[in-house]
């Protein structure tokens, strides 16, 4: 009987795994000349410039309404996606944004659609974070064909403006070829991460969409899509608008699951793969359902490692407090920048414990006028490890993180300093951080759910994840820094995670040096 060939998504996982044995052998040399630029240019449009509206977060609005509108359009794109710092080279200078990027390679471009509102003409437009700017390429009314590629998402009958995120797949596969294809969307989740609190700093609300007929909205906003593909619209709800205070509905729609696909090349498989994922403009799908909030659902799974003998540490912690109009916060979102060494120091389990209250209980902070249930596409299919080789008040070791029940379950007992310098490539940021954090998925179980697009939305979540850790750890004093290189079957190896459970990403906390 012949064996059954794996899915397109899980081919594409095993072919792009790290592997000390190959490693260096898949090495390449970068030429720095043939660098693709991370920002887009267009020669025809009309430009509104958005730097005049830049305000504190705790300055009081305009008394008039249009400005006051500009001013907070102005500071969601900025807070999600804006310079926020340069590196002088001896070639161009190197900008730095709100949102992290391996490599400083900035895959990631956003547009904002808009239906008409009295301040934004209807069109198409580009968001330059160079000049902080909108550009407007396209002056005609196109919501019902973003409507139409979004399989009439219920969101988009009561919103005015939507972004619209896509991947520039050049940028990243310069540098990480074919693996470049994780980062993209681990990138992508640090930016949706940034977009759901500068919503918050703003009296927005996103309602993420990760299911669209692909080829639909790429058309809509004029993409060659063998350079650049729509990989994420974001309905932007106006949260002063009693008419957009709109509940929950889904996020995630499947795709196809391929099973049948041609040996393909290196160099091949990126392009391919995202082909692959792809929903077609003629799929069935029933009218999408709104969702209650995440509290009322029934849990697609329950916590896992429940072992009556195990060590269990509650993680019940005080929110962290981002202060008045949570001026702390974009205050945080705008000084962040990624750890490059740590010195090693142990960080507080009381830290540790707010870093993870912050990332997993959202609901801890609707009082601070955060959202309680903000969007993900999959989150019930990631599971989050830890390895601790520094907090003070906890053994070192391997632990699982329950977050309903909001605790730390001990699966494994050793310090993993050498371990974790080697898992991440020889990097001095696993070896030096107080704790490292895993996210894993079952991608058999999730591809049998979702498609093969569910690796989408996999590394989206995982990366949203990842930009809340960030964020929370650089507000508490803490050093941060993400990892998307890593040996992953020696990972399961050396945690005793399940061989079936895909490592997704990295993210390393400690004290910085």
């Amino acid at each position: 009987m012949p064996e059954l060939r794996v899915s397109i998504a899980q081919h594409y996982h095993e072919r792009t795994k790290y592997d000390p044995q190959t490693l260096a052998s898949k090495s390449h040399h970068l030429d720095w000349e043939s660098q693709p630029v991370p920002f887009k240019e267009y020669k025809i449009g009309t430009t509104f410039d958005l730097k005049p509206y830049l305000t504190d977060s705790q300055e009081v609005l305009a008394e008039d309404a249009e400005t006051a509108w500009w001013q907070r359009l102005s500071r969601l794109l900025f807070c999600s996606y804006g310079l926020t710092g340069m590196i002088p080279t001896t070639g161009s200078p190197v900008y730095l944004r709100a949102a992290p990027s391996a490599g400083g390679l900035y895959p990631a471009e956003v547009y904002l659609v808009s239906r008409g509102t009295p301040f934004l003409p209807a069109g198409l437009y580009n968001y330059q974070s160079k000049s902080h700017s909108l550009w407007h390429f396209w002056d005609s009314n196109v919501w019902q064909k973003l409507q139409s590629a979004c399989f009439w998402h219920p969101i988009l009958d009561d919103t005015q403006m939507a972004l619209v995120t896509t991947a520039v797949f050049a940028r990243s596969a310069w540098r990480y070829q074919d693996r470049a294809y994780r980062r993209i969307f681990l990138d992508a989740g640090h930016l949706l991460g940034n977009i759901e609190l500068a919503c918050a700093l703003n009296d927005y609300r996103p309602h993420l969409i990760g299911g669209f007929a692909d080829e639909a909205l790429n058309q809509l906003l004029y993409l060659d899509p063998d350079q650049e593909g729509a990989i994420a619209v974001i309905p932007v709800a106006d949260l002063l608008e009693v008419q957009e205070n709109l509940p929950l509905s889904v996020t995630a729609l499947p795709s196809a699951t391929q099973t049948e696909y041609p040996s393909i090349p290196d160099g091949e498989l990126l392009s391919y793969f995202h082909q692959a994922t792809q929903i077609q403009p003629n799929a069935a799908f029933k009218k999408i359902p709104k969702i209650p909030p995440r509290a009322n659902r029934e849990k697609a799974q329950s916590d896992q490692y429940n072992f009556p003998f195990c060590l269990k540490v509650s993680t019940l912690s005080q929110p962290i407090v981002w202060g008045e109009n949570l001026g702390a916060m974009q205050e945080t979102m705008l000084r962040r920048r990624s750890t490059r060494a740590y010195s090693g120091e142990s960080i507080t389990l009381a830290e540790l414990k707010a870093l993870l209250d912050f990332t997993y209980q959202p609901e801890h902070y609707i009082e601070q006028e955060l959202d309680g249930y903000p969007d993900y596409f999959v989150l019930n299919s990631i599971q989050t490890f830890i390895a601790v080789s520094g907090v003070i008040g906890l053994e070192e070791g391997c632990y699982y993180y329950a977050p309903h029940s909001q605790e730390l379950r001990q699966i494994r007992f050793k310090n993993f300093r050498r371990e974790l310098h080697y898992l991440c490539l020889g990097q001095d940021l696993g070896r030096d951080a107080a704790a490292v954090v895993f996210h894993t998925a079952d991608l058999k179980t999730a591809v049998a759910q979702y498609g093969d697009r569910v690796y989408r939305y996999l590394h989206m979540d995982a990366g949203h994840l990842g930009q809340k850790l960030n964020l929370a750890g650089i507000h508490l004093g803490l050093g941060v820094s993400g990892i998307g290189g890593f040996f992953d079957n020696q990972v399961n190896e050396v945690l005793g995670i399940p061989v079936d459970e895909a490592v997704l990403y990295i993210t390393t906390l400690g004290r910085p040096r």
